[in-house]
């Protein structure tokens, strides 16, 4: 399995024989196929980061569900934050790379 990219809490890697992603959340690893990645890469996209900055989510907290229903977590403002980047730094990596193959 080659890491593609880290962030401060989580990593990004991709198994090249099953073409499989593999995203380490500390406690658990969670597999996904391409599509699965684009999903939860909107998901994140669609979290409005400015009601957390204003005070408007009290709690800071957000629920997601991934892969089918198959997983659940429930992650902060800073957790929310590092996993845009580290989904942001993944596809960028991976548009590198086939630019570059």
């Amino acid at each position: 399995m080659n890491s593609i990219y880290t962030s401060k809490y989580f990593v990004a890697s991709q198994c090249d024989s099953s073409r499989k992603f593999y995203i380490d959340f500390g406690h658990k690893t969670v597999k996904f196929s391409f599509c699965q990645l684009l999903a939860f890469r909107h998901k994140l996209r669609s979290v409005n980061i400015d009601r957390h900055l204003n005070g408007e989510n009290v709690h800071g907290l957000e629920v997601f569900s991934l892969c089918n229903r198959e997983h659940l977590f429930v992650f902060n403002t800073l957790e929310i934050l590092d996993l845009q980047d580290l989904i942001n730094g993944t596809f960028a990596m991976m548009e590198l790379n086939s630019v570059l193959a």
